[in-house]
């Protein structure tokens, strides 16, 4: 874990051999209090360049940036900053600039988040028409809406809902959402299904290209398999391959080839 990250960065992991042409930004989880900057970011983004794609880990500002729980905060009333949604922007036009020195396809930049992460995902998903900071050079020009979105075992999705099963009133989706992946054991002690089945049924409702994963089992915070030795048996498990599901629907909705 990281933690009073103020100064945000990207780190770049690019494919040593075969390369799709596809970026995805990792953004870590950790309730916008910390990241978990290894777990859920450098090996996922190792992994990515593994496969031919370009791994970019977002180190974004945190704590209080989004929507938070801090023990000393009283998030009903108090504004929520948009630190990490500002840092999420700028990395996708930042991206999007470098694209042809970095060998990447400027339309196959995709975003991918691990709980707050996944959270994130869905915000700058959402919230790409206008930056939510003042523009300050050429990267600003360019479009920050991703190509596509992982969303892994969100949390967030509820905040601020009276309704059961209502999305997150902040998280705006609508036909232009790009399409997207959501994965979650069912199992989840922190963040619970309904976080992510109402962010799924907003994206069809909106009639957003979707796949759903729920999984019996596997926990929260699960990574992958080189990770999750913590869990008895996790190879065991069917949510254990779930990385081949990702690589197969990156094939759906044509990003990739067989």
């Amino acid at each position: 874990m990281v933690t009073n990250v103020s100064n945000p960065t990207i780190t770049v992991y690019s494919p040593k051999e075969k390369n799709t042409g596809i970026a995805i930004i990792v953004f870590p989880g950790g309730g916008y209090n910390k990241l978990a900057i290894e777990l859920e970011g450098s090996e996922i983004c190792q992994w990515l360049a593994s496969i031919g794609i370009t791994g970019i880990l977002l180190k974004y500002r945190v704590p209080a940036s989004g929507p938070h729980h801090d023990e000393d905060c009283d998030c009903e009333k108090d504004p929520i900053k948009p630190l990490a949604l500002q840092d999420a922007q700028r990395a996708m036009g930042l991206v999007r600039s470098r694209a042809k020195e970095w060998n990447i396809n400027p339309n196959k930049i995709g975003v991918m988040g691990f709980s707050a992460g996944g959270h994130l995902v869905a915000d700058v998903s959402t919230h790409y028409r206008k930056r939510a900071y003042t523009l300050m050079d050429d990267v600003d020009e360019m479009s920050c809406r991703p190509s596509f979105g992982i969303v892994m075992f969100p949390g967030h999705m509820t905040f601020h809902t009276t309704k059961p099963y209502e999305l997150n009133k902040t998280l705006p989706v609508d036909s232009n959402t790009p399409p997207m992946f959501i994965l979650q054991a069912g199992n989840d002690p922190v963040d619970s299904i309904q976080n992510s089945l109402v962010y799924y049924i907003a994206l069809k409702k909106a009639g957003v290209p979707t796949e759903y994963h729920i999984y019996a089992e596997g926990g929260h915070a699960f990574g992958l398999n080189k990770s999750a030795q913590k869990i008895p048996d996790w190879e065991k498990l069917p949510i254990a391959d779930w990385e081949k599901l990702v690589e197969r629907w990156l094939q759906t909705i044509k990003m990739t080839s067989n």
